[in-house]
């Protein structure tokens, strides 16, 4: 069996995100249970045209050979191609290999709304915000995603707003995103609260930062980097003077083991972004019994295992939580539903199934 991804990333080179987290943790597992793997993706920084990674062969091209990296998805020749997330790649596949089986993850649908506040809060600049709408949300990617084999989303939240933005006629089943479930988990004994994402304008860190402020006697870990490195450089030097915040910065969790340590000892993930999908990092804090204190809250995954904040009201919410542990109560609940849930071994033996049936 050979899968291949198609991908706007994957996480090395320089490109951090949760969609590249996504692919290269399943490639890796399914790599490691003796399947033949490959990766299609935008080449970032000093990324070779060809690589192996964690067992997955990744091929990279240019922007400016979008057209032509069609030969890329005819050279390869695999049984299925999975695209995570959909993109002018996956029709691309669809046209240079039709015969083979094509399906779609769908794991931040983004609707005109979602696109307006991509531009408003831009990562890097609006130009490339308009080039990411134009390869990812298109006349052709929507065609692509209604001839695909399989429909999924990563969360229930998005295969509702993917139904609804492609007009499927069915609503995508859930394909978890596999996560590790630590063993054993030991929590600080001093209120520790962190934070695990970009440091763009999207994501709002200034939240978190200013929330530390507010709370002297707490820890506050604040972990990732900015795409714009003199945004960055501004954040740190506004709040590295705060006693209670540290400054951790981006942590490659496929090279350390520092981040399951820091989110073993955490008893709060905090997540300010003006919008999301389902974040890996909500998964990843719940499977080590943090607690969630968010303003977004797909799958009502704040309110059930943390805290929905409404009007930016991080203060009520964190105080919610440390009052009388709810922070425990809600962490245990979360790390059992993920346990259930997104298990690594259970999501990837749901792929398999889904791979096999469709080559059977």
């Amino acid at each position: 069996m050979h899968i291949c991804f198609i991908s706007t990333e994957i996480f090395a080179w320089g490109k951090y995100g949760g969609f590249g987290r996504a692919t290269r943790t399943i490639g890796r597992e399914l790599s490691q249970r003796g399947i033949q793997v490959s990766a299609i993706v935008p080449r970032r920084n000093n990324q070779p045209r060809e690589a192996l990674l964690d067992g997955i062969r990744v091929f990279g091209f240019d922007k400016n050979e979008l057209l032509s990296s069609k030969s890329i998805y005819a050279q390869i020749e695999a049984d299925i191609y999975h695209s995570q997330e959909p993109s002018f790649g996956t029709f691309l596949a669809q046209q240079a290999q039709p015969h083979m089986k094509h399906i779609v993850t769908f794991r931040d649908t983004r609707t005109l709304y979602d696109w307006f506040i991509e531009l408003r809060l831009p990562s890097r600049n609006y130009g490339q915000v308009l080039f990411n709408n134009l390869y990812e949300d298109n006349f052709y990617v929507h065609r692509a995603v209604r001839n695909a084999s399989g429909k999924y989303g990563a969360s229930y939240y998005v295969a509702k707003k993917a139904k609804r933005k492609y007009q499927l006629k069915e609503m995508p089943a859930l394909l978890p995103t596999p996560v590790k479930i630590p063993q054993k988990i030991e929590k600080a004994a001093q209120p520790t609260v962190c934070f695990n994402s970009r440091w763009d304008r999207r994501k709002r860190p200034e939240l978190f930062f200013e929330l530390a402020r507010s709370f002297p006697d707490v820890k506050f870990i604040a972990l990732g980097k900015s795409q714009d490195a003199k945004r960055e450089e501004r954040l740190r030097s506004k709040y590295s003077d705060l006693p209670n915040l540290e400054l951790r910065g981006f942590i490659n969790q496929f090279e350390s083991s520092e981040l399951a340590s820091i989110l073993e000892k955490s008893w709060i993930l905090v997540n300010t972004s003006a919008r999301e999908g389902l974040p890996n990092s909500f998964i990843e804090a719940a499977a080590s019994g943090c607690a969630i204190l968010s303003t977004v809250d797909p799958d009502n995954f704040a309110s059930l295992y943390g805290y929905h904040i409404e009007d930016n009201d991080f203060k009520t919410g964190l105080t919610n939580l440390l009052r009388d542990n709810h922070w425990q109560t809600q962490g245990q609940r979360g790390r059992a539903y993920v346990k259930d849930v997104f298990d690594e071994k259970k999501a990837i033996d749901q792929h398999i199934k889904i791979y096999q049936r469709l080559i059977s």
